[in-house]
């Protein structure tokens, strides 16, 4: 496959996912991005030209999305509303994208049947006790909690509908959360970290129980690549890294790792329906198509992660005064 499409190319996952191809393929990669908010031509600066293209365009428009599989190989499908927060707030966006554009990129897939991977989360299975020894695998029950992870819930199973009754070539993952460079502020560790930058005291939600399964992006990308490989087409491959840490662990370890006090954040009020914990079993990825993970180890992850937020001021701080002014204006 010398030509992929990437849709949502040029947000956080997405734009890490660009420049691993690069780095480790010779594919040409055509990037479209609605430019949200959450889209960033910046992550994309520095890469060859000859080998990255940007077109700036939406995912329902099913014209545009034609033209764009007619000359591509393969696509990788990252582009989603993906913020809780904001699907709490409105809805709607998450709908129209999640739902709809998936299924505007399903049927190009279908006409011109184009191998296509979509990338999903471990959201669309709900939540685990905190004192619970299961993690999520490909078996478990779909569960979804909020405006945001019932939409892809909802994309993930179109997909599973097109393969089966249309015969699209596509495969699905479900992945743990994301960390390290080019995530927007509004999220949990940039957020921390970016505020700690800017002397802001950190926020917590609530008493900081909730457990979070982390995974570096560079260790998402190498296994989408590795799916899109060696995937077998109509399957869903869960992808994890083993990171499991309580919130509060982690902005405790952001500071102390800043050289602050491990206690210099502040609490607020938790958000609603806020999911205790995810954990993700990888067996299945790492056992059949050979995939294991770069950073093993959560705390040199984030450290190097840290030190892309303090090197890259010029990428974050354009958003950052609106982030905090928005949460400010809910408490948080």
């Amino acid at each position: 496959m010398t030509r992929l499409l990437v849709t949502g190319g040029a947000g956080f996952i997405g734009s890490n996912f660009v420049h691993h191809v690069v780095a480790h393929t010779d594919a040409h990669v055509t990037v479209l991005d609605k430019l949200t908010y959450a889209g960033n031509r910046a992550s994309l600066a520095g890469l060859p030209a000859d080998r990255v293209e940007l077109v700036e365009g939406d995912i329902m428009d099913a014209a545009l999305v034609d033209s764009l599989f007619a000359e591509t190989d393969a696509v990788v499908h990252y582009a989603a509303e993906s913020h809780n927060d904001n699907s709490l707030h409105d809805p709607r966006p998450f709908l129209d994208t999640n739902i709809i554009g998936t299924y505007t990129l399903l049927e190009a897939a279908r006409r011109h049947e184009r191998r296509f991977h979509h990338i999903s989360t471990d959201e669309v299975y709900g939540d685990l006790e905190l004192d619970d020894p299961q993690r999520f695998t490909e078996q478990t029950p779909y569960n979804p909690s909020s405006p945001y992870s019932s939409t892809k819930a909802g994309s993930d199973l179109l997909v599973r509908a097109w393969v089966r009754s249309f015969g699209v070539q596509a495969t699905i993952s479900n992945c743990s959360n994301n960390y390290g460079p080019y995530q927007h502020v509004e999220k949990f560790i940039p957020r921390q970290i970016t505020n700690v930058l800017r002397g802001i005291r950190p926020k917590l939600y609530g008493a900081g129980h909730n457990v979070r399964d982390w995974i570096h992006a560079d260790d998402h990308s190498s296994a989408v690549l590795t799916i899109l490989d060696k995937g077998v087409i109509g399957e869903t491959y869960l992808i994890g890294a083993d990171g499991e840490k309580d919130n509060r662990s982690v902005i405790e370890l952001i500071l102390t790792q800043m050289g602050q006090p491990a206690d210099a954040y502040d609490h607020v009020t938790d958000r609603a329906g806020h999911d205790l914990r995810y954990a993700i079993d990888s067996t299945r990825l790492r056992t059949e198509l050979g995939w294991q993970p770069r950073y093993s180890d959560f705390e040199s992850g984030l450290a190097s992660t840290i030190d892309w937020y303090r090197d890259n001021e010029d990428w974050w701080a354009p958003s950052k005064d609106a982030t905090e002014s928005f949460y400010a204006s809910k408490g948080q």
